[in-house]
């Protein structure tokens, strides 16, 4: 005989079924009970969204109080990263790294981010840095999060107000011995132009119908050229040649121009398997 609790238990999981059969919006939850969910779920689900992943290292360049609210949710979000373009690939700890933000990275640190050699170079921890490049000579000259080298996410850290007197010296000490390597602030080459020769790139470009299929080339905050998606900031342009870049960071990747005259009318993006070109609007 099926005792009481038993066909209850039959007779609610028959109706659940049902429900769940004939409602595709609807799941079972852990507790039995029936739960509402998102009409479309994320297209790589289960992957986190890519929007809140491109959210939580945005601000860990700067907003310590919005990253707790993402991180304290999801901590394995600690360790999210986002490729900004082309293969531009930073971590929320790169990102608090690089600018120097120290409570951010302690934070995410805390919640199981990966520190690198980068963190370790913001910190100013002389031994820490010391002893990776001694492990692995060379290591140095390896750049983090769009370009920026390891001798300066130092700079960066030694930047920050509120240092101790022990966390300058730490870090002055990292500076004297990683500029005596010769090579730990090597950027990448750029021809220089001026000013009014640069306000010839500026604009949109695009590359499909799309109301996103295409790019913006603007200054940014160092008044070099940069590349982004449709009316958003992007990636740092070296200039190799004539009418001729490297993409901020991505070395298998060329931005070129090509002009009416002295008119620009078009760039190309060559990547190793993909010639895109767009035409500005």
């Amino acid at each position: 005989m099926i005792n009481k609790i038993n066909r209850r238990a039959l007779i609610r999981s028959s109706a659940f079924g049902l429900l769940a059969a004939s409602l595709p919006n609807i799941v079972l939850a852990k507790s039995g009970y029936m739960v509402p969910v998102a009409d479309k779920l994320f297209h790589r689900y289960p992957s986190i969204d890519d929007a809140i992943v491109s959210e939580v290292v945005g601000v860990s360049h700067f907003n310590l109080d919005r990253v707790k609210e993402l991180v304290s949710k999801r901590p394995e979000l600690a360790r999210a990263t986002w490729d900004w373009s082309f293969g531009d690939w930073e971590t929320a700890l790169g990102a608090a790294s690089h600018v120097g933000r120290r409570d951010i990275a302690d934070y995410l640190i805390s919640k199981g981010a990966r520190p690198d050699i980068f963190t370790f170079a913001m910190y100013g921890d002389h031994d820490a840095v010391k002893a990776m490049v001694e492990a692995r000579p060379g290591v140095q000259s390896i750049t983090g999060p769009h370009g920026i080298t390891l001798l300066q996410h130092v700079k960066n850290g030694l930047e920050r107000e509120g240092l101790t007197d022990e966390q300058k010296r730490n870090s002055q000490k990292l500076i004297g011995y990683l500029e005596s390597l010769g090579n730990a602030d090597v950027t990448q080459k750029n021809m220089e132009m001026v000013d009014g020769e640069k306000q010839k790139y500026m604009g949109n470009y695009m590359y499909g119908s799309g109301p996103e299929d295409g790019f913006t080339v603007r200054l940014n905050m160092r008044k070099l050229i940069s590349l982004g998606k449709l009316n958003k900031f992007g990636g740092s342009l070296y200039r190799k040649g004539d009418q001729e870049f490297e993409y901020n960071g991505a070395p298998s990747v060329i931005i070129s121009f090509q002009l009416d005259g002295e008119q620009v009318i078009s760039l190309t993006v060559t990547e190793p398997d993909m010639v895109l070109v767009a035409k500005k609007v």
